[in-house]
């Protein structure tokens, strides 16, 4: 990085820029979740499932993400890997409504945390417990229980209940993933 690329970094004039995996698996509402993220004329009216991966970009105050909208389906889940190395930080957004595959859910975060290019890492870990309006939505209390993230150790991570629909609960998760991403060093 040059001294004028330091310098407006500095200064403000261009925000940092991070790449962010969005993870988790299908209908878990991930594409909502980042439509909602993006600027208001830059998002879909109808949000369709994801077949491989998407790319989208959005701004916050201090960064600018550039988001890889992974596929959860079970076929394209072995993707993931391949976009490890050059992440910055981690969305993993979990159905709160979908009891039966929360053990799937966490079969698939203990794979990735394992992963050679995850494990030694110390990049954040956002979760989204998502559907939390759904009548029998687990509270992201459980959610975490049900994944151990209490377990996870060596990363920063933090869980937010949301509805990814209505964006609540999705501003104060970005926050905290900006305040992580912007406190390593890189």
């Amino acid at each position: 990085m040059g001294l004028l690329d330091k310098l407006s970094l500095w200064l403000g004039l261009r925000k940092k820029e991070v790449n962010v995996l969005c993870l988790g698996l299908d209908n878990s509402g991930k594409t909502t979740i980042i439509n909602h993220l993006k600027p208001a004329n830059t998002q879909a009216q109808d949000v369709v499932p994801t077949i491989g991966f998407n790319i989208e970009k959005f701004k916050t105050s201090t960064l600018s993400f550039t988001v890889f909208d992974m596929s959860g389906q079970t076929r394209y889940r072995n993707l993931w890997e391949h976009y490890y190395k050059e992440s910055q930080a981690i969305i993993f957004v979990v159905d709160s409504g979908d009891k039966l595959r929360m053990v799937v859910a966490k079969e698939e975060l203990d794979t990735l945390l394992n992963h050679q290019d995850i494990r030694s890492r110390r990049i954040p870990v956002l979760f989204f417990a998502n559907k939390i309006d759904l009548r029998d939505a687990m509270s992201s209390v459980k959610v975490s229980q049900l994944l151990c993230l209490e377990s996870i150790k060596d990363k920063p991570w933090h869980i937010c209940a949301s509805d990814a629909v209505k964006g609540e609960g999705l501003q104060e998760g970005v926050e905290w993933l900006q305040d992580h991403i912007k406190a390593m060093k890189m």
